[in-house]
């Protein structure tokens, strides 16, 4: 049976505002315990109009203590701007508070231009070809075995806890999954960002992938934009808001969420038009019976037993509606809601 999780980004919606993102981002991630998704991811986007999430780890804290079971991560932290031992403490911290609960997905992207690249790293100019040693220097914190000569081998990463977190590296190509394989993380595939290296990546993990204590087995996902309503003229209306959304995060402009009634009297040029065509290859839209074949699909290719799902609508209500109808479609296992989840 194929698992389903979710990357949330906290978009905001035209007219409302980044509370009102973060209080719907609670209510989905309870939406999607309750439902039974497998894990709950929360991104990081810096300098932006429309994406709230700027800090993975103080989210996480939020909606771990708002749920009960759904292990929470990050969708994830851009680790070339920061130090790994720090990384690798704040989420030793929160499996401490949420244990077997806690997922530390990184990623190599610089998480914007230059200038926020160096506001973010307080004027030190990093380079992003240190990540590999990045990463190997973060398991090594977070397994305390750092080989014998490196310089901080003799420094403790607290709190001493007896479980870790997950680690999972974020990518979009051989290079990030050869990098994932060979220090025995999960692997993340962002199909919702680029899907034309999918299959060769997911096929240099599994080939490569060097077995751990932490984690004996290759864990792999594929995250992909997903618009489900019950019939499929409604999940393209609803997905008109998503593919202005990522017009004018292309072009630069302000990435607030339009709603459908903007989105159908915007003009589109012909090169915006080939543009949301291209941008739908990175997506999947229709009735639940259409999504779940085409995801079925998408596992296979995969070759993983769990699809990522992400879903950048105006409609926050209809939004819920997706991921409702794509549990049922699914046949996810309900947990109990608890007094303070929300139904639809």
């Amino acid at each position: 049976m194929l698992r389903l999780s979710i990357l949330d980004q906290s978009p905001i919606s035209k007219g409302s505002d980044a509370r009102q993102a973060l209080k719907q981002t609670k209510q989905l991630v309870q939406l999607a315990e309750e439902l039974g998704y497998t894990r709950f991811w929360v991104a990081e986007h810096h300098s932006t109009s429309g994406l709230a999430s700027t800090s993975p780890e103080v989210l996480i804290s939020h909606l771990a203590t708002s749920t009960e079971q759904i292990r929470i991560g990050s969708g994830g932290v851009l680790l070339p701007q920061y130090s790994p031992y720090k990384v690798a403490e704040n989420f030793k911290l929160l499996e401490a508070l949420f244990p077997n609960r806690i997922d530390l997905g990184v990623g190599r992207s610089p998480g914007g231009g230059e200038t926020i690249r160096l506001a973010l790293t307080d004027g030190n100019k990093k380079n992003l070809m240190e990540f590999p040693r990045q990463l190997a220097d973060l398991q090594g914190f977070l397994d305390e075995d750092l080989p014998k000569d490196h310089p901080y081998r003799t420094i403790k990463t607290s709190p001493a806890i007896d479980t870790l977190p997950e680690t999972w590296v974020l990518g979009l190509s051989r290079r990030a999954a050869k990098h994932a394989a060979a220090n025995s993380t999960g692997f993340t595939y962002g199909h919702f960002i680029n899907p034309e290296y999918g299959q060769e990546a997911a096929e240099k993990y599994l080939s490569s992938f060097q077995a751990s204590e932490r984690m004996p087995e290759p864990k792999i996902n594929a995250c992909i934009f997903v618009v489900c309503a019950d019939t499929q003229q409604e999940a393209e209306d609803l997905a008109l808001s998503q593919d202005l959304w990522l017009l004018a995060v292309e072009k630069g402009r302000s990435t607030q969420i339009v709603s459908v009634e903007e989105a159908k009297q915007t003009p589109l040029s012909k090169d915006d038009e080939k543009r949301i065509e291209e941008n739908r290859k990175r997506t999947v839209i229709g009735t639940p019976d259409y999504v779940k074949e085409t995801l079925q699909q998408f596992s296979k290719r995969y070759q993983t037993d769990e699809i990522m799902v992400i879903t950048n609508i105006y409609d926050a209500e209809k939004k819920r509606r997706s991921y409702k109808l794509l549990a049922d479609a699914f046949r996810l296992q309900p947990r109990t809601a608890s007094p303070h989840h929300s139904t639809i």
